[in-house]
């Protein structure tokens, strides 16, 4: 071979091994948009750090706008102080909730899934009891804000507020106070029904709404927008101050999480959805911009063809984020958890024999437990679970003792003869029970004469009677009314003849007698 033709296959090989490096280092390169994990290291799209891009951030004023930050486990009630940077802000107290300790009270059941995070705040607007209602046992949450409101700037406060059911958490006023200086936090110190933060000269309301949980168990996501005249530093949130009566002793209960308070301008720059996570249209849309493109992402790899503000449809339950590009640059949206809501309720129901209990289409006649599932109003599935216990009609016997002269009581009737009696009573759910009553008399004798002189024959006075007591007492006066005797038998050996007035009460079984009066003639 000619030297120029050797020179011309090493320049041939030269080209080819130059290409096909090329070749290899392009096969390297991430693409970040076309759900392809281009250079082989496992990770997809944005999930690659060759796609980074910056996020779009709203920074809260609030501290631990979610109370994910703790600095314990509650494990009772009345410890928002396990949440960094929250304060107990009235002497009746939220509660924080969280699997890790403590997951709330067992007929106020938060809904799920929570909005943000594994905590929630709840807080009662009243409490109910036996007493009656508390109007002015209101519960609020309150927080040091990392930066101040400033006078006559636009603030928005957005928040997830949660339902337990209608009548447990029917719609309320919620309310957002503020003060010029975390020294005034907490306040009513001492006065659980001190009421709202307002009813302290250094609080004002900034906002209130009233937002209702349609029948409950759910969450509703709301905001509040303020133009505070003074400059914030503390804030305090919970029900607003007027005492409303509910028509029930029961205490009105609600849960808040996803707490974001920032200059208005910061807001309406994330994902939402378009109609309830349940409905068979619902999607996914970000703000439009002019001049935007828009590329969507779900678990960090790309969706074909999802380039506008909106998705054409949903890909099923996981993380969402779009990324936004104008002008050469590009933001990426927080991630935004879509999930389908499920709400599970169990309930302990009891029937009388012979009855039967619906739930849901079917009818029900014996005891075991039950689950079914339901489609609420939104489309959503829910589980309703119930132990069912089909009481039996109850037969049983009673035996009781009367003295002379009393009546005996039971679940409302009065019996004053000895004999044998059946008793049919209802329970407060209307199952009949059969009662066997044996009830006895006690006859009590008291001799209206006696002679204490010695000879063997009626010489104390003493009461008889067939049955043996535990234990009586007898009290004795003489015609003056004075207490001539107390105790058991008395033998009044000096005292004088005469008449003689008594009272006698017996003690059997534990029970007292009631009091037997009499006369008695003292002879020698």
């Amino acid at each position: 071979m000619s030297l120029a033709s050797r020179t011309k296959s090493i320049r041939y090989a030269l080209l080819c091994a130059l290409l096909s490096l090329i070749s290899v280092l392009s096969a390297q390169v991430e693409i970040c948009n076309n759900g392809i994990d281009d250079d082989g290291d496992g990770l997809v799209d944005i999930n690659d750090d060759d796609c980074l891009c910056p996020e779009i951030e709203l920074i809260s004023v609030i501290p631990n706008p979610s109370f994910e930050d703790r600095n314990c486990c509650p494990v009772n009630r009345s410890q928002l102080n396990c949440a960094a940077g929250w304060i107990q802000a009235s002497e009746a107290t939220t509660d924080l909730v969280h699997p890790c300790g403590w997951f709330g009270w067992d007929d106020y059941i938060p809904p799920q899934p929570f909005p943000d995070g594994e905590a929630v705040v709840g807080f009662a607007d009243g409490r109910g009891g036996n007493n009656g209602r508390q109007f002015n046992w209101k519960e609020y949450s309150g927080a040091c804000l990392l930066a101040p409101l400033e006078a006559g700037v636009l603030y928005r406060f957005e928040f997830d507020l949660g339902f337990v059911n209608r009548t447990l958490s029917p719609a309320i006023d919620i309310s957002f106070f503020g003060t010029t200086s975390c020294d005034f936090l907490p306040f009513g110190v001492g006065e659980p029904d001190f009421g709202c933060p307002s009813n302290d000269p250094n609080w004002v309301k900034l906002a209130s709404k009233n937002v209702d949980g349609f029948g409950g168990n759910q969450w509703i996501h709301t905001f509040l927008e303020v133009i505070p005249t003074e400059d914030i530093t503390a804030i305090a949130i919970g029900p607003d101050c007027p005492a409303v009566d509910p028509g029930h002793n029961l205490a009105l209960y609600y849960f808040m999480d996803n707490l974001i308070l920032a200059d208005a301008e910061r807001f309406g720059r994330g994902i939402s959805t378009t109609e309830h996570p349940c409905s068979s249209s619902a999607s996914l849309a970000f703000p439009s911009e002019e001049g935007a493109t828009y590329q969507w992402f779900m678990e960090g790899a790309a969706l074909e063809g999802e380039t506008g503000p909106e998705l054409s449809r949903l890909y099923g339950e996981g993380s969402y984020r779009v990324q936004i590009m104008r002008d050469g640059t590009c933001e990426l949206s927080e991630v935004f958890n879509f999930a389908i809501p499920f709400s599970e309720r169990a309930v302990v129901e009891d029937i009388c024999f012979g009855t039967t209990y619906q739930f849901g289409d079917r009818t029900l006649a014996e005891s075991g437990f039950y689950e079914q599932m339901f489609v609420d109003r939104n489309g959503c599935d829910s589980s309703v679970s119930v132990a069912l216990t089909v009481l039996e009609d109850i037969e049983e016997e009673v035996s009781a003792f009367i003295f002379q002269t009393e009546e005996f009581d039971y679940e409302g009737f009065t019996f004053d003869e000895e004999g044998l009696y059946d008793v049919l009573l209802e329970s407060s759910i209307g199952c009949d029970s059969l009662v066997h009553l044996d009830l006895e008399i006690i006859d009590v004798y008291l001799p209206n004469i006696f002679s204490p002189n010695g000879d063997g024959f009626n010489d104390s006075f003493a009461p008889q009677l067939e049955a043996e007591v535990d234990s009586y007492e007898m009290t004795v006066f003489n015609r003056w009314g004075n207490v001539v005797h107390r105790g058991e038998e008395w033998y009044a050996s000096s005292a004088p003849v005469g008449l003689y007035t008594y009272i006698v009460r017996f003690e059997l079984d534990g029970r007292q007698s009631d009091l037997l009066f009499g006369d008695v003639t003292l002879v020698r």
